[in-house]
């Protein structure tokens, strides 16, 4: 098990969290759960309705969503949308070869962004820069 301060600096990797202050990631860290994931083992599934999401520390996921397919590595978050969302999930995760992952609790997630607007502004950073690299401006 990873001592809270390597949590954070793995966190700091991850672009959701990469703009939040270290003392604010420390609380979010210790709420973490590590899983790991044999490769060909699924993470989750599209349609399922699940309460957390995954920060892949090690390892490759492949993710299928519809007729895309794209690996995820280190860094990466699996299940972020659904979280905030509250909806099914519109991917499939797949572990390519063995991951490590931290579990992040919907429940925990949400009291992070109530709490810490730090957090809540990375996370809306974020999602406005994928936005813009799916649609370019016309």
């Amino acid at each position: 098990m990873l001592l809270t301060i390597e949590r954070v600096a793995l966190l700091k990797r991850v672009s959701l969290f990469e703009r939040t202050p270290d003392r604010v990631l420390a609380g979010l860290a210790r709420t973490l759960e590590e899983e790991t994931f044999p490769a060909g083992s699924t993470m989750t599934t599209e349609g399922a309705v699940e309460d957390w999401l995954f920060v892949v520390i090690d390892g490759t996921v492949r993710v299928t969503q519809w007729d895309r397919v794209s690996e995820l590595g280190p860094g990466d978050v699996v299940g972020e949308l659904a979280v905030l969302a509250s909806e099914p999930r519109v991917v499939t995760a797949v572990a390519l070869t063995d991951v490590h992952a931290f579990r992040l609790a919907k429940i925990d997630f949400d009291e992070a962004l109530r709490t810490r607007p730090e957090i809540a502004a990375g996370v809306i950073a974020e999602l406005v820069r994928r936005l813009r690299t799916r649609h370019p401006p016309a």
